[in-house]
């Protein structure tokens, strides 16, 4: 049987007398999920123990509104509560980021589905897939809904997914996110990769699916319906801003381990410790200042659009294009921090037992997604440059 998560944050709130936040009981549940990293990736999901740990910490509440029993939390703590959680576990890590944006659309819906899908218990989890690859046709009030969708990570452990559909009522067709319950949702075995395996992100199907609706968001022609500063993020620019954090995570947790391995590995045929060579000393240095560099403007520019949003309640486009700009540039760079590590590393990285290998693997998955895909510096320049440019991703 193994071992349950020490919910060590609540042991110590108790010795203080303060409720922890989401950060603290994250940080609390760090060892935890280092140690089941190889289970998560040879099961290629998380355990049910270390899901319902996270939902004890609010990972999946973070972008829900306060009014449904969510925390409605600020980017810069979703930011950093991502980044924790992958620096233990880059899979660990993607889950929770699906589990919190996916959050975000709660603010869309109208208030009796919204409380249907997130406020009949503070246990649910979420997540889905936003691309149009599924079609609603009008029912009456309701859509028939057949798709399948690919990458729908954490779709094991959801409660609610989410596909994106082309909606075909008799007007022009247009695309909406339809919510359906996990259990009409058929899950197909796909996902056997290179990183990032124990996300369980196979494909996810319905056929000919009743579903009201009101149970669909446009997140780039509705409004919110939840007023507040984080709804006026776009979905997309904290989709992309949680990829980030995922990434920085992982770039933090290979530099972690680099510099521990390398106090303490003598290189074949050497007589220093690996730590005592100066070309290793530059090197990791040298992605040090990249990861950090790029963690930095991150959150520069989070917190700049934040208070756009708390300021104004709207954060006009060309904020929105640095947001994705930072975004992408932060995984980027935290692709390049892994890779110094993992050369670093010798012969030892290429090692199942070693997280270098792992961190290679995940980082360059994260990489392939289409928020911070290489597209995103085109759109951003176009914008920057004041080009005519289609913001619908924005």
């Amino acid at each position: 049987m193994p071992a349950q998560p020490v919910d060590r944050a609540r042991e110590s709130a108790t010795a203080t007398g303060e409720e922890p936040t989401t950060l603290d009981a994250v940080l609390a549940l760090a060892p935890d999920i280092r140690t089941q990293a190889d289970r998560i990736e040879q099961d290629r999901r998380l355990p049910v123990e270390l899901v319902r740990a996270l939902v004890r910490a609010g990972v999946f509440r973070l972008c829900v509104p306060r009014a449904l029993g969510g925390l409605e939390a600020e980017p810069a703590t979703v930011l950093e509560v991502l980044e924790q959680v992958a620096r233990a576990d880059g899979s660990t890590g993607w889950c929770a980021m699906i589990g919190a944006t996916s959050g975000l659309t709660s603010g869309y819906l109208p208030d009796e589905e919204a409380r249907l899908i997130y406020g009949a218990s503070p246990d649910v989890v979420t997540g889905g897939v936003f691309a149009p690859t599924g079609s609603a046709v009008r029912d009456g009030d309701a859509y028939r809904v057949t798709g399948r969708w690919r990458f729908a990570s954490g779709c094991q452990h959801c409660d609610w997914l989410m596909g994106g559909c082309v909606v075909q009522d008799g007007g022009s067709p247009r695309a909406r996110l339809v919510f359906f319950p996990a259990r009409d949702v058929e899950i197909i075995d796909t996902w056997t990769v290179s990183g990032l395996r124990g996300t369980g992100s196979h494909d996810m199907a319905v056929r000919d699916l009743h579903v009201p609706a009101a149970r669909s968001v446009s997140i780039t022609d509705d409004r919110p319906v939840v007023p507040g500063p984080l709804y006026a993020f776009p979905v997309f620019g904290l989709l992309a801003v949680g990829i980030a954090a995922v990434a920085v995570g992982i770039a933090r947790g290979a530099l972690d381990e680099i510099e521990r391995l390398a106090t303490a590995k003598t290189p074949t045929g050497g007589r220093r410790l690996l730590a005592e060579r100066p070309t290793v000393q530059a090197q990791i240095a040298e992605a040090e200042a990249t990861a950090g560099a790029a963690r930095a403007f991150l959150s520069e520019v989070v917190d700049e659009a934040w208070q756009a949003a708390r300021g104004t309640g709207a954060i006009p486009v060309p904020l929105r294009a640095r947001v994705r700009l930072a975004a992408t540039h932060a995984t980027t760079a935290a692709a390049r921090a892994v890779d110094v590590a993992y050369t670093a590393g010798g012969g030892t990285a290429v090692y199942a037992e070693s997280p270098l290998q792992r961190a290679f693997r995940d980082i360059h998955v994260v990489t392939q997604h289409m928020m911070v895909g290489p597209a995103t510096w085109e759109l951003a320049g176009r914008v920057l440059l004041g080009l005519e440019t289609d913001t619908s991703m924005l």
